[in-house]
């Protein structure tokens, strides 16, 4: 049935069936009857639940984080099977994943996953203005701007002539099918830039470029996860795709205050933030 919303009644009651069943993070056979606004939840069976998941603050942001993306990107009553399976998926994993710096590599790899499967994929492999190749070896010591509201990486020297008028957005070439069209989501007329260092860029790539990350398999490429020495990296990318998540939604991820507090350890100069 895809996205609904409904209400539990009687929910919170000591001795109400549906006091367990209706907490995050449990998958239901439910039974529901519709209302004017909200559907009404009748009775409810639990198929599968994550309990371990409200023992690690890390992981139970994690998940918070994954799920308002979730609601950000599901039109109601659309039926996604793809993206259902997708969560559970991340979900079981999240529980059996060891605590600390996997928990962030499993966040940023879910959300590539999200994106994936929305047709939302960032531009990473050319200039999103001038369409020029951008690699790590091209880059030298020098940084890439990553930009949410170009749809991805822009050569610096690109954006230099973009502020001088020399580049336009009908000189922009799209490299990938992949790419959802943007349609409402540029209304902020600001510019929201980041930067990536070589390293950055080259993790982020591989990111996106190891599997068809949510047509093939659901599962995580290895070499991603046994990669939690580069915990710095895995921090950048976490932000970066925030701002592009936030961007394109215009709709904050409020759970990632949180994540801030689970790893206090970064800092990322952003120049401007727009929902």
């Amino acid at each position: 049935v895809g996205l609904i919303r409904a209400v539990a009644p009687g929910a919170r009651k000591p001795k109400s069936k549906l006091g367990g069943r209706s907490e995050l993070f449990v998958v239901n056979d439910l039974l529901l009857s519709h209302g004017r606004s909200l559907d009404r939840i009748s009775q409810a069976e639990s198929l599968e639940s994550y309990p371990r998941l409200s023992r690690d603050l890390a992981k139970l942001t994690v998940s918070q984080y994954w799920a308002e993306i979730i609601l950000y990107q599901t039109p109601s009553h659309e039926p996604n099977v793809a993206l259902f399976d997708l969560i559970c998926q991340r979900l079981n994993d999240l529980v059996c994943c060891d605590s600390g710096v996997p928990v962030l590599v499993h966040l940023v790899c879910g959300i590539a996953q999200l994106l994936e499967l929305d047709g939302m994929t960032p531009q990473l492999e050319h200039c999103c203005l001038s369409g020029q190749p951008v690699c790590a070896e091209t880059l030298g010591s020098g940084r890439v701007v990553f930009s949410p509201n170009a749809g991805g990486v822009v050569l610096p020297t690109a954006e230099v002539m973009e502020d001088q008028g020399r580049i336009t957005g009908s000189q922009v070439r799209e490299r990938s099918s992949r790419y959802r069209q943007g349609g409402n989501s540029h209304r902020s007329t600001g510019k929201t830039t980041l930067t990536l260092s070589p390293s950055e860029l080259t993790l982020m790539q591989r990111l996106f470029q190891t599997q068809d990350l949510a047509s093939q398999s659901n599962a995580f490429p290895s070499e991603l996860l046994r990669l939690t020495d580069a915990t710095q990296e895995w921090l950048k990318i976490e932000r970066v795709l925030r701002c592009y998540v936030q961007y394109h939604t215009e709709r904050l991820i409020r759970s990632a205050a949180l994540l801030d507090s689970c790893f206090p350890s970064h800092s990322v100069a952003v120049s401007a933030l727009h929902p």
